[in-house]
């Protein structure tokens, strides 16, 4: 389950420590990255889901709100049978998006370099 604040009981009002430990959540980038690369930034929950085929649906509902509660986006209910609910990136997260692109970029340029590394290191997991 994500994490609603991040208590430090020596900086406890540390916007690094709150901010980054919920943007560095492996599905909150995910799903921030994924409404990025629509269009028109807006999908629903099972194209979310679709794209992001190895999280539960119960961790993308918890992303959901998280992210809808940091301002970051915006849920859409329309009023239909059967109901749609639509999910985009708020103003704040499309400030957020060129921030995280070179991020990214570094990623996949250096996969390969890290994965070879972490073997030499760890050695090769045992399945």
């Amino acid at each position: 389950m994500t994490r609603d604040f991040v208590t430090d009981p020596l900086f406890p009002e540390c916007p690094i420590r709150n901010i980054l430990s919920r943007i560095g959540e492996k599905w909150c980038l995910l799903v921030l990255l994924n409404l990025a690369r629509k269009e028109n930034n807006n999908m629903r929950f099972n194209e979310l889901s679709k794209a992001i085929p190895d999280i539960s649906q119960r961790m993308l509902t918890a992303t959901l709100r998280s992210l809808e509660a940091d301002g970051l986006i915006d849920r859409k209910q329309y009023a239909e049978i059967p109901p749609r609910v639509e999910y985009s990136l708020t103003d704040r997260a499309l400030t957020l998006i060129p921030l995280l692109n070179p991020i990214v970029e570094w990623s996949i340029n250096n996969y390969k370099s890290i994965v070879a590394n972490r073997k030499r290191t760890l050695g090769v997991p045992k399945k």
